[in-house]
């Protein structure tokens, strides 16, 4: 007869918990005593299932020994994850503490897993709960999990190689029963890194109705076996693996225990056939307040902005448990990350076969990290940081090299704007050599492009080598009465603005060249991918229907530059009569140009924001205006979620961003305008800059990330529920044909029956461009509306900057292009592309301090969150034209400039 071991006390019981700081998840864990000694030797059973030692000190708390765990993974979202033990059995004095390290939180979308890292855990969490029978599913479920898991262990389907992983290899219960059918699937999985795997896997699991469930056995009032669950979204309540009710939190009011009973109390509800508090029965008073513990942490991680403050302990009595949930929620995590900008570290998994890695240590296509080398010192800023701005690996400035400064007025700003070439150069010389030679491309297309763009390319060209050379010359000339005659710049735009007039023809035809590339490419699958492509390449570094506009733009641009010279010189000066006479040539012809262009700006944007949604397919239509695209937290029963929001004259889309190989947003649903009100909700929902948005249909609560942002939102929202009060009658659903669903809960309704059908538009897709303006939004927490972008068209500039190095009092010259929101750095003015950039949206522009030692002229500070610029320009002129500039990126547009400048502005 085995004699029964000694059970410790409860005070040990508590002791033990509070010293190791560690939630038990599972209520048939018991936390065990600690060995005597300074030191206590633990071992934590990792999600790959090896093991590790740490040593801590006997009075450490359990945030100690957790965090030496995830500094060993060089892991960044470790909020996610808990230590769990490992013995159901409470033990007196072991040699051996074990614990598992375990995900904790599981999030309604693993798109909020911002590492790949984590990602990885996650999917080996999952791989565990299918092996132990803890997450059941439908047979066609089970076999395309084992297929994604397969996929990223042994990479692509070789019949023979696969079966026999199978056989020796268990990964769910019965799994000989569905051999064939994982197989089928592993053949669909062709081309998948280990880490795209991962994703798909994750993907897959997430709408699974047990995803991160952990049951635990309870009782009715009526006795009847139950189990008890919590959720992001709440409380949940299974019989046997069958969900059969759901408490969300925006309905619970209370939560307790009291000895063996679970209380539920939900807020009153006329139309709700519940009783006002439910009662559950489980096993003992610990699993109570395990439950209850787990269900505390699990409402503050999710729903709460920061962590709780703890209350004050009182002075006489106590009532009740004093726990509260410590740490960080998940905002804070999500904005840590985000601030933090890691880069995304690759990762493969440990267990891979020998078939699997080819002789160059090359795994499906991607470098183990082994291999890459990759250390918490040597991570890399994300892609919306550049890569030019990091000090390494670039040519270094004399500090004390002295800026050429002899023409620094407009006439010097004239010169800079040789880049405008450039993109007729991209349109014409580049596109032409990769697309315009394909059968894919029609004859009118290449009519409507290549024969208008030539003669315009032909005039740039000619026009500004002869002012740089009129520049040049006036830069060298050194006897006074030679100067006279070249110094001025009038005569020389004159001759050529009036040389432009028969060309306005050409210029007109820029709008038929947008629309028919559209056209075109809607057509024609095989010149789709060819655009596609070409905008992928670094020539073309901002999209290619912003290039088309772009001789557009650049009339404006001279028209800004000769209102500057005219107010630059005395009306006696030389230059004063022919530039004015030139204002006057470029004004007639921009005036000319006035109509199509508001609507090309604006047909552009529309085509430029199709690219970056999925599950929309008819967003250009007639009468459609864009208006202001951003960052929203939208609240709904899964808490406060990230959505990006696009709003249009008559209707407000709200999406989640992906992370499939397509970098895109999907439409969650649509808020018709008509008939929309709006109204601040702040102390309603107890939400920082909430605001609620009262449909026809439904009512939606946002919260933006700060009280100009709310306004800024509030105030456009207004003018389009204005804008579409307008139209006679409500107007016509146009946008339902392509969404399935225009709620939030879109992603919740989808069942296990709806995977299959779903999976073709998660397979791997073509590329896309990941540093647009709805991409910097996202990352920046900001948004930015129809006004900023017109702003930003006439604010443009090129030329010379230095840039500090961030370790030395070094600067570094760059040739430097101000557009779409971004600075674009070349080496030199000659480079056909950028050798990298930096979004401007969401960084503010300020003056260093003398505190920052900067001692030297004309230098202005770019930061964000920690990241800090600092950049010289050569003039006191171009020091405030830079300004103004990059002021009109980062400082957004208000209504009042709008409509100022729709009633001063010709154009």
């Amino acid at each position: 007869m085995v004699e029964p071991k000694p059970r410790a006390s409860a005070a040990q019981r508590l002791e033990a918990q509070e010293t190791l700081g560690i939630s038990t998840l599972d209520p048939g864990h018991r936390p065990p005593i600690m060995p005597p000694g300074r030191h206590v030797t633990i071992k934590v059973r990792m999600l790959d299932d090896t093991e590790e030692v740490f040593d801590i000190s006997q009075r450490a708390s359990g945030k100690v020994l957790f965090d030496l765990v995830c500094t060993h993974l060089n892991l960044v979202e470790g909020d996610y994850f808990g230590l769990e033990y490992q013995d159901h059995k409470m033990m007196v004095g072991p040699k051996h503490v074990v614990l598992r390290f375990v995900v904790k939180f599981f999030p309604p979308d693993h798109a909020q897993l911002l590492e790949e890292l984590t990602r990885y855990l996650f999917a080996l969490q999952i791989k565990h709960d299918l092996a132990c029978g803890r997450l059941t599913c439908n047979d066609s479920s089970a076999a395309l999990l084992v297929s994604h898991i397969i996929q990223s262990e042994i990479g692509d389907f070789e019949e023979s190689q696969s079966r026999q992983h199978l056989l020796n290899n268990s990964y769910i219960p019965d799994q000989m029963a569905l051999m064939d059918k994982i197989m089928e699937f592993h053949s669909n999985n062709g081309g998948q890194t280990p880490a795209e795997s991962d994703y798909q896997l994750l993907e897959v699991v997430r709408r699974l109705e047990l995803y991160g469930v952990r049951l635990h056995p309870a009782k009715d009032r009526e006795g009847s076996k139950q189990s008890l669950a919590v959720a992001h979204t709440g409380v949940l309540v299974f019989q046997g693996h069958t969900k059969i009710n759901a408490f969300n939190w925006s309905n619970v009011r209370k939560l307790s225990f009291k000895r063996k009973r679970f209380l539920i109390k939900l807020r009153p509800d006329l139309n709700s056939s519940y009783q006002d508090t439910l009662e559950f029965l489980m096993g003992s008073r610990d699993c109570c307040k395990v439950f209850w513990k787990i269900c505390v942490e699990y409402h503050a991680f999710f729903r709460l902005f920061e962590e709780p403050k703890a209350r004050p302990k009182p002075v006489l009595f106590t009532r009740g448990s004093s726990f509260r949930f410590s740490g960080r929620t998940q905002k804070q995590v999500i904005d840590y990350v985000k601030d933090s900008e890691f880069k995304k570290i690759p990762f493969e998994s440990p267990h891979l076969s020998a078939s699997s890695v080819n002789s160059q240590g090359i795994v499906n296509g991607q470098m183990p990290v082994e291999l890459c080398g990759h250390s918490p010192d040597v991570r890399q800023p994300s892609p919306l940081t550049s890569p030019l701005l990091n000090d390494a690996g670039i040519v270094r400035t004399d500090d004390e090299e002295e800026v050429r400064r002899k023409v620094c007025g407009p006439e010097r700003a004239l010169c800079n704007r040789s880049t405008a070439g450039k993109a007729l150069m991209c349109l014409i010389v580049s596109f032409q050599d990769s697309v315009g030679k394909d059968e894919a491309v029609p004859d009118s297309l290449k009519s409507t492009i290549f024969t208008n763009f030539a003669p315009l390319y032909r005039f740039q060209s000619v026009f500004l080598r002869e002012v740089e050379q009129r520049l040049a010359l006036w830069e060298g000339c050194s006897n006074a009465h030679i100067k006279g005659d070249y110094q001025r710049i009038g005569d020389v735009m004159l001759k050529h603005l009036q040389g432009l007039k028969p060309l306005t023809a050409h210029l007109q035809k820029h709008s038929e060249a947008l629309v028919e590339l559209e056209k075109a490419c809607r057509g024609s699958p095989r010149l789709e991918v060819l655009v596609r492509d070409f905008e992928l390449q670094k020539v073309c570094y901002i999209p290619l229907n912003v290039f088309i506009l772009r001789p557009l733009h650049r009339l404006m641009h001279y028209k800004q530059i000769l209102e500057r010279l005219c107010k630059h010189y005395p009306p006696a000066h030389v230059d004063f009569r022919d530039c004015r006479a030139a204002l006057a040539d470029v004004s007639e012809v921009v005036s000319q140009l006035h109509g199509s262009m508001i609507k090309m700006e604006n047909f552009q944007k529309l085509l430029e924001l199709m690219k970056d949604l999925i599950g929309i397919d008819n967003l250009v239509t007639p009468g459609r205006e864009f208006l202001r695209l951003g960052c929203l937290s939208k609240l709904s029963g899964k808490g406060l979620q990230q959505r990006m929001f696009f709003l249009f004259n008559d209707v407000l889309l709200y999406t989640s961003r992906g992370m499939t190989a397509t970098n895109q947003f999907k439409v969650h649903g649509q808020l018709p305008l008509y008939g929309m009100t709006i109204r601040e909700s702040e102390d309603e929902w107890g939400v920082p800059h909430a605001f609620t948005l009262v449909g026809q249909r439904q009512s939606v609560v946002v919260a933006a990330s700060s009280l100009s942002e709310m306004e800024k939102w509030m105030e456009d929202i207004n003018m389009a529920i204005i804008l579409a009060e307008s139209i006679n009658g409500p107007p016509s659903d146009r946008l339902a044909s392509s969404l399935t669903d225009n709620k939030d809960s879109c992603a919740e309704a989808e069942s296990e029956d709806d995977l299959m059908a779903s999976r073709t538009s998660l397979e791997r897709q073509a590329p896309h461009r990941g540093n647009t303006t709805v991409h910097v939004c996202w990352h920046r927490n900001t948004s930015v509306s129809m006004v900023d972008f017109s702003v930003a068209v006439e604010n443009q500039l090129s030329g010379n900057l230095l840039r500090k190095f961030k370790n030395s009092n070094g600067w570094q010259k760059l040739w430097v292009v101000f557009t779409n929101f971004s600075l674009f750095f070349y080496k030199t003015h000659e480079d056909d592309y950028p050798l990298a950039s930096l979004p401007l949206l969401g960084y503010s522009f300020t003056i260093p301090t003398e505190s920052e030692n900067i001692h030297k002229d004309y230098v202005f500070k770019l930061h964000f969150k920690s990241h800090v610029y600092y950049f010289r320009s050569e003039s006191e002129y171009n020091f405030d034209r830079w300004m103004e500039v990059i002021r009109s990126a980062t400082v957004s547009a208000s209504h009042n400039r709008i409509l100022s400048r729709k009633e001063s502005r010709p154009y």
